[in-house]
């Protein structure tokens, strides 16, 4: 069974830092892309960044030269390291994955900037 666990949200000032980390299970998880998504109230999904399982990254526009995304193979985890943080950023962040056709989400962590 595929499980993913987000942590690391929280309250951050603008212009501040977070990272997330989610830790899966259930999969080979070196050979799997992994994806952070974000969803802020009235707004739809969002595809924030992408990794392959080795290593290659894409970012949507909004983020790019802000947040990183990375992975470790060993851990089964992969990081989302968010800097200049902006009240826009404000969502709940979900790591996501695909297995066998299906998608499968984590349970969402919240990221809230304000001052």
């Amino acid at each position: 069974q595929v499980h993913l666990r987000e942590s690391g949200g929280g309250l951050a000032q603008p212009g501040g830092s977070l990272r997330l980390s989610c830790v899966a299970s259930g999969i080979n998880f070196r050979l799997h892309p992994m994806h952070w998504h974000r969803q802020a109230p009235g707004k739809e999904r969002e595809l924030v960044a992408s990794i392959t399982g080795d290593g290659a990254t894409n970012y949507a526009d909004s983020v790019k030269d802000r947040f990183t995304i990375s992975r470790n193979n060993i851990w089964n985890t992969v990081y989302l390291q968010m800097n200049s943080l902006q009240p826009e950023d404000t969502a709940l962040y979900y790591c996501t994955t695909n297995f066998r056709g299906r998608d499968y989400w984590g349970q969402g962590t919240q990221v809230t900037v304000s001052s």
